[in-house]
């Protein structure tokens, strides 16, 4: 095991990353797909770009100390979206002045997370990332797409913040973060622009739609009556042109405040965002992440690159992880 993680440490990217109309990277794989770019048994996709060489530029972007946790309450949403569990918590008192904590539910994709790469596979080839078949995914030794992969070494990069909510308000565009509205290429790219924004292989993309605040700004029957769906919520626009921007650009992972990422429901006719990013490129996605904060001091000080830090959940077989997410300024 120890030779295995040294292995991952020390292994290089190719000399050149293939672009979007390059892929797929191996003939005969799915089209858009990346497999075998790592090799052959590989369970960190496009984490395999966050090198030490990446992740020691990105910790001299903490210059000032400042700290933001991302991690929005484990209590919200209230009731969970897409009709998940409630987190269940007991404090348990096993003397006087001793007291554990005792979950007897917790579903990490209730709140902030990351997706993994057996949250979400390709219906239409029928598989997981790199292949991998439902059969192989045991929640036992050897099981394939484990979170524990990614615990092993953490998530660490040069996170960049896209505040399309605070853009949009600035330019007179309107929109509910609780109704679907697909955020373009078009106006992400004006708001990175907005913003002095210029991304680097690598990169940790977060959007903000300003979906937690506008959540907590619910009254407990509206916020029940978003549980019961149907689920509609803005995010970031399917189709190939919004693929060719993440692919192309290279990001280790991408996430935001939105339930989903992407916009939802997505757009019949084009290319959802799920089915490519998590089983055919191994580039995880970030949902409900809490970015008030980040982004109101990213807003103050223009500087909207900072160190981001994530340590998933280290447990064997793990689909999802709580986001447990860090930036540094």
């Amino acid at each position: 095991m120890v030779e295995e993680q040294e292995q991952e440490q020390t292994r290089r990217e190719p000399s050149r990353l293939p672009t979007y109309a390059e892929l797929p990277v191996t003939a005969g794989n799915p089209p858009l797909c990346a497999w075998g770019l790592w090799g052959e048994r590989d369970e960190l996709g496009m984490l395999n770009l966050l090198t030490p060489e990446r992740v020691a530029r990105a910790a001299r972007l903490a210059r000032s100390g400042k700290r933001f946790g991302l991690n929005w309450s484990m209590e919200l949403p209230e009731p969970p979206l897409f009709f998940r569990q409630r987190t269940e918590h007991a404090v348990l008192n096993k003397r006087p002045f001793v007291n554990d904590d005792f979950y007897t539910a917790l579903n990490p994709q209730s709140s902030s997370h990351w997706d993994g790469f057996t949250h979400y596979g390709n219906a239409e080839h029928q598989c997981f990332f790199m292949g991998v078949q439902p059969a192989e995914i045991t929640g036992r030794p050897g099981t394939r797409n484990s979170i524990s992969v990614w615990a092993a070494r953490g998530i660490a990069g040069r996170g960049v913040l896209i505040d399309y909510r605070r853009w949009a308000e600035a330019n007179g565009i309107d929109y509910s973060p609780g109704q679907h509205e697909a955020i373009t290429m078009a106006g992400l790219l004006a708001a990175a622009g907005a913003q002095g924004v210029q991304f680097q292989t690598g990169d940790i993309l977060l959007v903000r739609t300003g979906f937690t605040a506008w959540y907590e700004s619910l009254t407990a029957e509206a916020r029940a009556a978003l549980a019961k769906g149907p689920h509609t919520f803005a995010g970031v626009a399917q189709g190939h042109e919004t693929l060719r921007f993440l692919w192309d650009n290279h990001f280790a992972a991408v996430g935001g405040d939105a339930p989903s990422f992407e916009a939802w429901p997505p757009t019949p006719g084009l290319p959802a965002l799920h089915p490519t990013l998590l089983p055919l490129w191994g580039m995880p996605i970030g949902e409900m992440f809490n970015l008030e904060e980040l982004a109101a001091d990213c807003a103050r000080d223009g500087v909207y690159e900072f160190l981001l830090t994530s340590e998933p959940l280290n447990k064997l077989g793990g689909v999802a992880t709580p986001a447990n997410a860090l930036a540094i300024k």
